[in-house]
């Protein structure tokens, strides 16, 4: 068998398990299901990712590994003294990257609520990472007073929330709301509304934050 074959192998069983976790959950789906859906022979499984175990942990990875590469090269931006722009183009790459692994981002932000020994490893490594990258960015931007003093662990919850909502519950999105945010159009339109919250949250002068001490 040729590494391409090898190559086309790996990614038809990464599909089908991404395609079958999503659908049946992990615990529901077997290995021989995932190899059924991948019309591969069940040992390729066992050869590329020892078990189905194995083969959420490649996922999992996969997906952090890109997630956190996308924030690495937000925070160029902050060099240059501008937490602001660091922050609006972090967010947009995020709904990109997300957008563009729709699937994959739904299956692992499901997954990564659950208490197992993998996810305890996310948590010390992946989302400690993500934790430190957005504080520095919280950090620099009050530091130099382009936010307002805020709690950051608060800012970072809800920031998190509005980013993994559209991924994490596509049901309640299409079904409920009545958005779908599998559309390309659905990116360019969320991020403009995420903005507008994260303006009136961190910025001193938003027209929403002048309004609010108005009243007072």
């Amino acid at each position: 068998m040729t590494l391409t074959a090898l190559s086309d192998t790996k990614q038809k069983i990464l599909d089908a398990a991404i395609y079958l976790f999503n659908s049946k959950g992990f615990t529901g789906t077997s290995v021989r299901e995932i190899a059924k859906k991948a019309n591969v022979n069940v040992a390729h499984i066992s050869y590329y990712f020892k078990g189905k175990g194995g083969l959420l942990e490649h996922l999992v990875s996969q997906f952090y590994e890109g997630y956190l590469t996308v924030i690495e090269n937000n925070l160029s931006h902050l060099t240059k003294g501008s937490a602001g722009s660091c922050l609006r183009s972090l967010i947009l790459d995020i709904l990109n990257y997300q957008h563009e692994n729709r699937q994959l981002s739904r299956l692992v932000l499901r997954e990564v609520t659950l208490d197992t020994v993998l996810i305890r490893e996310v948590m010390t490594t992946y989302l400690t990472k993500e934790k430190y990258y957005l504080k520095a960015i919280l950090e620099h931007g009050i530091k130099v007073g382009q936010f307002r003093k805020v709690f950051i662990p608060h800012i970072i919850i809800q920031l998190k929330s509005l980013v993994n909502m559209p991924y994490l519950q596509p049901q309640y999105m299409s079904e409920v709301l009545h958005i779908q945010s599998h559309e390309a159009y659905f990116v360019h339109q969320y991020y403009k509304d995420v903005m507008i919250w994260i303006d009136s949250l961190l910025t001193e002068h938003h027209p929403i934050q002048q309004k609010v001490v108005a009243l007072r």
